[in-house]
């Protein structure tokens, strides 16, 4: 009886599975397959399988010589995917930046204090001027919401653009696989080196990339701590030696997740790992914009030939160069069609057009397409989406609430409990006397004192000590007791309509109001 399945024995048999897919394929199409099984299974570069003379320098036919072929990355070999200037690398580059913020955002002052921060000790959320807090979560809800729905709607129209050019991952490993180009040099070079046995030079060039690596991962930790306090204070701990143990931990999590993560997991974490990766495929329809190979044009494929005249050749405009897989970070060949490992960053399509105008043909033989449009079935505008649509409404909704809250939300706020138990008193002078619960919440970075004031409510009523101020310290809600009392005669009903106003001594324009009643006996 065969042993059960188990990962394991999958790696340890998976030359074997490949020798078997192999053969099959020689099987079924042995006039397609010029390979040798056993080269196919040891992943020989295809130079070497077509026996293809060494390419003169500067000539298209060279660059035959920089493809290296295997069937299923699972992570025995590392991809050193090739950079080539164009339209999408360079908007890469732009989205990318953005993550820029993440280390210097912190460092902003914002009236002598952090500019952006979420105090999670503290219970608030700083950004520049505006302070929230647990009271304004609803509005911290509303933005996570935005975000996803966000999210959503570009992967039913773009597909998982957001992997190629917004994802922390994808750009950590683009600036940790930039170093090391840098250092150890072009992919055939890096290839090279893997395969070379240890010595001075090669433990150099190591060294000095894992360096570089660690030292990113550990600015990465330092830089989400600092979000969830003072930067120059944690500075001023960590040069001290002074951290907290979990601001240790924190820190190594963070700084050993992204160096393996970026370092050595790379593509793994966009095939394997990540769950985006799942979910999105449910997300996309036959509407939705891929990079996608076109068959029609490119097929069929044939290799240019020195001495060959291409207007001769009945060959597609696919010339086999291989290019578009050489680029791809996660070494899909986009050309058999979509694969899970797909980042939709159109890396493919720069390297193509590129290959493309060497050799005097039209762009676009890989271009971003719909399932639709490859079938030859009309096209539907964004707008006749339905689901699209939904998403659209809902980020709609959530905007607007956040708009709302953010123009409603003052520096202090107030709210004001009547008491109930009794819900009046009658005072020896005749009058009527009702006793308020004031909880003042100050939002800003100081305290602050307050005056009470009312509007409305009943004629000749008196707020017992409205002249005495209140002090309302920073960032909490701070809370007092008011009595407002009344001559009976003056009572029209049983409750009547009041408006109550704190107002900042210092700073009139910083008020909040909050509307109630005066209660009395029974008319």
């Amino acid at each position: 009886m065969p042993p059960p399945f188990s990962l394991l024995n999958f790696f340890r048999n998976r030359d074997t599975l490949r020798k078997f897919f192999a053969e099959e394929v020689v099987q079924r199409f042995p006039n397609n397959n010029p390979l040798d099984v056993d080269k196919v299974t040891t992943g020989v570069s295809m130079s070497e399988l077509e026996k293809t003379p060494k390419a003169e320098t500067g000539n298209v036919t060279g660059l035959y010589t920089e493809h290296e072929e295997w069937v299923v990355n699972m992570g025995e070999k590392t991809i050193h995917a090739k950079r080539m200037p164009g339209f999408f690398r360079t908007l890469k580059y732009i989205t990318e930046s953005f993550w820029l913020i993440l280390f210097l955002g912190p460092y902003l002052r914002w009236n002598g204090k952090q500019a952006l921060m979420l105090d999670v000790n503290d219970r608030q959320f700083h950004i520049f001027g505006l302070t929230i807090l647990p009271q304004d979560i609803w509005m911290v809800s509303l933005l996570l919401l935005l975000l996803a729905m966000t999210l959503f709607a570009v992967t039913s129209v773009a597909s998982r653009v957001f992997c190629g050019y917004f994802c922390f991952q994808t750009t950590w490993v683009d600036l940790f696989t930039w170093i090391e180009e840098k250092i150890e040099g072009n992919p055939n070079a890096r290839h090279k080196l893997d395969a070379a046995p240890m010595d001075g030079a090669k433990f150099g060039k190591k060294a000095l990339k894992h360096a570089l690596w660690l030292l990113i991962a550990i600015l990465t930790g330092i830089s989400v701590i600092i979000w969830f306090e003072d930067a120059f204070v944690f500075w001023g701990n960590l040069l001290h030696f002074n951290l907290s143990l979990i601001e240790v931990a924190t820190l190594i999590a963070f700084t050993l997740g992204t160096y393996f993560l970026a370092g050595f997991l790379r593509e793994q974490t966009c095939l394997w790992l990540c769950p985006y990766a799942r979910i999105q495929g449910v997300m996309c329809d036959s509407q939705t914009l891929v990079p996608t190979y076109d068959e029609k044009r490119g097929e069929p494929r044939g290799r240019i030939r020195k001495g060959a005249a291409a207007e001769e050749s009945k060959q597609g405009d696919c010339i086999d160069c291989f290019q578009c897989v050489q680029v791809c970070p996660t070494g899909v060949d986009i050309r058999q069609g979509q694969q899970l490992g797909c980042i939709t960053c159109g890396l493919c399509l720069d390297a193509c057009d590129s290959i493309m105008d060497k050799i005097g043909r039209p762009r676009g033989l890989i271009r971003y397409m719909t399932l639709d449009e490859v079938n030859g079935l009309p096209e539907k505008k964004l707008y006749q989406h339905p689901r699209t649509l939904v998403y659209i409404g809902i980020l709609l909704i959530a905007l607007v609430g956040i708009i709302y809250g953010l123009s409603h939300m003052g520096n202090l706020t107030l709210r004001v409990a009547p008491e109930r138990q009794p819900l009046f008193v009658r005072m020896s002078d005749g009058s009527i006397q009702n006793k308020y619960t004031f909880k003042v919440l100050n939002k800003t970075a100081g305290d602050v004192q307050v005056k009470v004031s009312a509007e409305g409510g009943v004629k000749g009523q008196i707020i017992v000590d409205g002249g005495k101020p209140q002090l309302i310290h920073h960032g909490k809600a701070s809370a007092f007791t008011v009595f407002v009392k009344a001559p009976e005669e003056n009572l029209m009903s049983e409750t009547t309509k009041i408006q109550f106003r704190v107002e900042n001594l210092d700073d009139p324009n910083m008020k909040a109001e909050y509307d109630t009643v005066f209660t009395g006996p029974k008319r």
